[in-house]
């Protein structure tokens, strides 16, 4: 019964276990229109170049980077519906970290508790959402990175990767900086007396073409040499870090982040108290990503990518000093028929979870959806019709553009970097009522209805006009007509 020793099912219940752990609800706020796009685009047999959309940027230019996203999100909605999504993505997810797994070197089980670690902390970003392709394709790029260090042939199947990265996600650019950030630090390695035999040369030479070839295979899409710039231009954007949650540096006051706080004190201390020296180039990955997370909520998974594997070897040589070597050992092949069973008790025992917990989310689909999105409020506007154009919240676009259009133009949706600096400054400040400039843009886009949260102080200060009437409430939403 070798396929019961405890090694390999340690390994069984790691990967259910991550599977189990990532399967998400599916309300991402912008999965909505992911989904419309995706079968208008199924139903017309071309892509968009312009804003279908809404009535605020309506014809006006759109680059929608996530095209091939959208398909793959769509087609497997229409074969296995919300059921089929929820499970596709929690493979995606966890095939990710279990590529992290492959990476990290000595003792499964450490490998194990460490790459757990990983995934609580880039817990916040799960989700189906187009960002988890990139999250896959990161991983899978820091495994040729790595091994095409015995395998320098490796490093010419990152072209054709980010051949299909560039037509599924502006993350893109994170791999070609990834691929970068290794040519800095193979520098620095050599610079600093780290080589690898006379072969490193070579690999470095063949790393530096296949990034230029990466480079040069971005206009392969069908916005052509726009999407070198796009990925900085969201980069850039003001607005989005102000009003975006995801772009947020993260909050060490919720618990939510306490993981990603352990992982980056071990980044700091292990290298101190470990008898493993770091080379400079993991030393510039780690930096780099830690920047990154630290900046960004939405860069977590990245630099958990990175540094798992880097920390694993840490604790490992920790523990060797400290005398737990024997743990490093490797186990007899002979199972005993009382492990052998214990093992396999195990392992049902997280099948069973596993099945029960994705049951779990395909029968409360419905109900996560009411939960995070104002359903009772749309029904209430299919059956009623108010007069537009209507004015609705940024989390909801995606979700009006999905169940009202076309009937519905949305006023604003999870497409900022269509809409602009400006506009979101302009929507912020109508929400926030500061100033007049709620007023002026009020009557500057015709709105005859708002909808937004109930505690929104736009709709406190509306239900106080004469000229404006609640005409539906709930606890998600409001619904104010303005009377002719």
């Amino acid at each position: 019964m070798t396929f019961l020793e405890t090694r390999r099912v340690f390994v069984a219940i790691l990967a259910v276990g991550l599977f189990t752990m990532t399967a998400r609800s599916v309300t991402d706020p912008d999965v909505w229109w992911h989904l419309r796009t995706g079968q208008l685009m199924v139903q017309q047999h071309a892509v968009f170049h312009s804003d279908p959309y809404s009535f605020t940027r309506a014809g006006q230019p759109w680059v929608d980077h996530e095209w091939m996203s959208q398909l793959f999100i769509f087609g497997i909605y229409r074969l296995a519906g919300f059921g089929g999504l929820i499970v596709m993505f929690a493979l995606l997810t966890a095939a990710a970290l279990l590529v992290i797994y492959l990476r990290c070197p000595g003792h499964p089980y450490v490998a194990g508790v460490m790459v757990l670690l990983g995934a609580v902390a880039s817990a916040p970003t799960w989700g189906v959402r187009p960002q988890m392709l990139t999250f896959l394709l990161t991983s899978l790029l820091l495994l040729v990175m790595e091994r095409s260090y015995e395998r320098p042939r490796l490093l010419w199947w990152t072209p054709a990767m980010m051949l299909l990265w560039v037509n599924l996600h502006a993350g893109y650019a994170l791999g070609i900086g990834l691929m970068a950030t290794f040519l800095i630090g193979e520098a620095l390695d050599a610079v600093f007396g780290f080589k690898d035999g006379p072969a490193m040369a070579g690999r470095t030479r063949s790393l530096g073409l296949a990034t230029i070839a990466c480079i040069a295979v971005v206009p392969l899409n069908p916005y052509g040499a726009a999407m070198y710039s796009y990925p900085l231009q969201t980069l850039q954007s003001p607005a989005m870090q102000s009003y975006i949650n995801e772009w947020f540096s993260p909050n060490f006051h919720q618990y939510r982040f306490l993981p990603l706080m352990a992982m980056m004190l071990m980044t700091i201390a292990l290298p101190v108290l470990s008898p493993k020296r770091l080379r400079p180039r993991e030393v510039l990955l780690l930096c780099v990503t830690m920047f990154a997370a630290l900046r960004s909520v939405r860069h977590i998974p990245i630099y958990a990518l990175v540094a798992v594997p880097i920390l694993s070897a840490l604790v490992q040589a920790c523990l060797r000093e400290k005398g737990f070597a024997r743990w490093f050992e490797g186990e007899p092949r002979r199972v005993t028929h009382g492990k052998a069973l214990l093992n396999g008790f195990l392992l049902a025992g997280i099948l069973v979870f596993m099945v029960g917990r994705i049951r779990y989310l395909v029968k409360d689909q419905a109900a996560a959806e009411a939960r995070k999105f104002p359903a009772g409020a749309i029904s209430f506007l299919l059956s009623h019709a108010p007069v537009g154009p209507m004015l609705n919240h940024y989390n909801w676009g995606g979700y009006f553009i999905w169940k009202l259009y076309p009937q519905y133009p949305v006023y604003v949706d999870g497409r900022a970097d269509l809409y602009g600096d400006a506009f979101m400054n302009e929507f912020a400040a109508t929400y926030y009522l500061r100033g007049d400039l709620w007023k002026e843009c009020l009557h500057k886009w015709g709105i005859r209805t708002v909808m937004l949260p109930p505690d929104a102080p736009l709709v406190t200060a509306l239900s106080d006009r004469a000229d404006w009437q609640i005409i539906y409430s709930d606890a998600q939403a409001v619904v104010v007509s303005k009377i002719r």
